[in-house]
């Protein structure tokens, strides 16, 4: 009898605390989502989280709020959120430096990005761009390898600054093309642009969105992207893939994060809820737009890509030297 009592009493008490946590996973999210951008507001990272956050309170019935918590190349915002409560409310929109390259490019990292996360989906990759002032006598990357290897060391290339995925995935290029070109770090897109389009720099590697005017413009002069395919909104551009390097992919991305040990079930309808906000038309367009293009993948294959990252950008942070105190 008081074995029966104590099995029953034990039962009880498992199904009282489980309960609330059973409530909270069955009816998620029943108050408002953080989603933490970890860099300042107007970016495409910035741009991607808004469009997505307003398809998902429509969903749910509750406001998605956007937070922009800048700093450390996004690790300021990406601890944040790994250290925020495991229920679901409180997700980041993690990119190629905050979940791939900074814990090489660190000698000190607050969190990791696979161990201290619940990778959700992808949400976009999107292609930099390796363009040329119109004086350099070069149309494609063939071309401006030729001219590198005949007058070594003569030209210089910017990125958008120490450790990006722009500088590091050109760190790579050369690597495998045994060529010399020397880097010079900016402080982002708009002063490289600046020496682009003046003379003073003639190579030069950065987001598509950023030159793709200059482009069309004339004004500069694409060689190659950095994404395995064509993006859609721009299939004229060739890859560098396809120009003598195949499988080469150091192209920036961006996805969704939760804190690790968030309940299956919110991982689940999160994961859902957020690669479908991703897929609408309307979302697609947009993304295409930016240059992006819109991937939505299931949460163990963007595992398995975020893995694959750490270990392509640690050979960039290798070969380039870079490090960030």
């Amino acid at each position: 009898m008081l074995k029966k009592t104590l099995v029953t009493t034990a039962v009880l008490a498992a199904a009282w605390l489980s309960g609330p946590v059973a409530a909270q996973t069955t009816d998620f999210p029943n108050k408002p989502v953080r989603i933490v951008v970890p860099f300042p507001p107007g970016g495409a990272t910035d741009i991607t989280a808004r469009v997505v956050a307003e398809k998902l309170s429509t969903k749910w019935g509750q406001p998605v709020v956007i937070d922009n918590k800048a700093g450390a190349g996004g690790n300021v915002g990406s601890d944040l959120v790994a250290k925020s409560a495991p229920d679901g409310y409180n997700i980041v929109l993690g990119v190629t430096g905050s979940h791939s390259i900074n814990i090489s490019l660190y000698k000190k990292m607050p969190y990791h990005p696979l161990n201290d996360f619940e990778p959700l989906t992808q949400a976009t990759i999107y292609p930099n761009a390796i363009v040329v002032n119109p004086q350099v006598p070069a149309n494609n990357l063939a071309e401006l390898i030729a001219l590198l290897k005949k007058e070594p060391g003569k030209l210089s290339y910017g990125s958008d600054g120490n450790g990006t995925a722009s500088h590091l995935g050109m760190e790579i290029l050369k690597s495998k093309a045994n060529v010399q070109l020397t880097h010079i770090p900016y402080r982002g897109s708009t002063p490289m642009i600046t020496d682009l389009l003046g003379g003073t720099l003639m190579v030069g590697v950065t987001g598509l969105p950023a030159v793709q005017q200059h482009l069309k413009a004339g004004k500069l002069k694409m060689i190659a992207i950095t994404t395995p395919q064509r993006p859609p909104g721009a299939p004229e551009y060739k890859t560098v893939a396809e120009q003598g390097f195949a499988n080469f992919n150091a192209a920036p991305w961006a996805g969704f994060f939760a804190p690790k040990g968030t309940p299956k079930p919110v991982l689940d309808k999160l994961a859902t809820d957020l690669a479908d906000a991703l897929k609408q038309a309307d979302v697609v367009q947009k993304m295409n737009e930016l240059g992006s293009t819109v991937v939505g993948n299931k949460p163990d294959e963007f595992r398995q890509f975020v893995g694959r990252q750490i270990e392509l950008w640690a050979e960039g942070v290798k070969i380039s030297g870079a490090t960030v105190d």
